[in-house]
């Protein structure tokens, strides 16, 4: 079982318009900071698109035929699939692990990888501290105001793929688009936000104590190195992260390429480029860049033509 996802939008205030202008998602939002491809997180659920569950929420959906999520995924979809346009700079912040975020919140930890679409020439990403410091040294550091200054800027590009795990602190930089790969969780500590404003004039909340409570006090690791590539005269494939949460392959598709199924997990096709079609049987999907596609555990092989750049993705 293959079908299109719709997504949901967010307009935070840090948003832009690339997501309408550049990959086709007609959302009437402004600005369109988020959509979130592939849901079933309470604060947005990603739709069925077409087909015999056209207009079903995909909660739902898997509700109805939970064995679409593998046998990996007992507890249902476990991932949240963004596209992020940082028209400006995100608030600095930092995610919980899963057992501090269920002792706490009651709910998952968020750990998660970006794979840069696209960054202006001087953009940067914020990625973990320039140093190791003390807990003290932060502290003092988050209450005064002058945190951005201990913090790692790595200039990105087009391409560049970061692993960002429970406990480090980050911010994606103005100028920066961005796919995002996630746990299914809305949890974030934010510990810096340029001193702005929501729509009605306050102050953004920060979540300071909390935040102390999860980030690593160290250095990121730093760029993930790609993974071997596999290439043949139809397609190129290469494992951009794999960690115990999900993975992530990069498929650039010349001509054709089989959607291998199996019982263990779904798979979501994320076009981040080009166009095509994928079949499964009788069901054929034209997709284009920006489309996300689900394709259910314990399906037909599906058949994927075209040119085209592609995330798969599975748990």
């Amino acid at each position: 079982m293959i079908f299109k996802l719709k997504p949901v939008g967010k307009d935070y205030i840090w948003g832009g318009c690339r997501l309408k202008n550049e990959y086709g998602k007609n959302i009437p939002l402004s600005p369109l900071a988020e959509t979130w491809e592939c849901s079933v997180h309470p604060d947005g659920e990603s739709t069925a698109d077409e087909g015999e569950f056209s207009g079903k929420t995909l909660k739902n959906i898997l509700s109805l035929h939970p064995e679409y999520c593998g046998t990996n995924n007992k507890d249902g979809m476990p991932l949240l699939i963004k596209l992020i346009d940082a028209a400006d700079n995100l608030s600095v912040q930092v995610h919980p692990d899963d057992e501090y975020a269920m002792l706490h919140e009651n709910q998952n930890g968020k750990t998660e990888m970006w794979y840069v679409l696209d960054a202006d020439e001087n953009s940067c990403l914020i990625y973990g501290f320039d140093k190791n410091y003390t807990k003290s040294e932060i502290e003092k550091s988050l209450i005064s105001g002058d945190i951005i200054e201990k913090l790692k800027k790595i200039p990105v590009r087009k391409g560049d793929v970061f692993f960002i795990p429970a406990g480090t602190v980050h911010a994606i930089g103005k100028g920066v688009l961005v796919a995002e790969i996630q746990q299914s969780s809305n949890l974030t500590y934010r510990i810096y936000d340029y001193n702005r404003t929501d729509k009605d004039g306050n102050p953004r909340p920060l979540h300071i104590e909390k935040a102390l409570d999860v980030m690593n006090l160290m250095p990121a690791p730093g760029y993930i190195p790609y993974g071997d590539k596999l290439n043949t005269t139809g397609y190129s494939l290469q494992t951009l992260c794999e960690c115990a949460y999900f993975t992530v392959k990069k498929l650039d598709l010349k001509n054709s390429f089989t959607l291998i199924s199996d019982i263990k997990s779904f798979k979501i096709i994320l076009c981040t480029d080009g166009g095509g079609t994928i079949s499964e049987n009788d069901n054929i999907i034209n997709f284009k860049k920006g489309d996300c596609i689900f394709a259910a555990a314990y399906s037909e092989n599906a058949e994927i033509h075209g040119n085209a750049e592609i995330l798969i993705i599975s748990s």
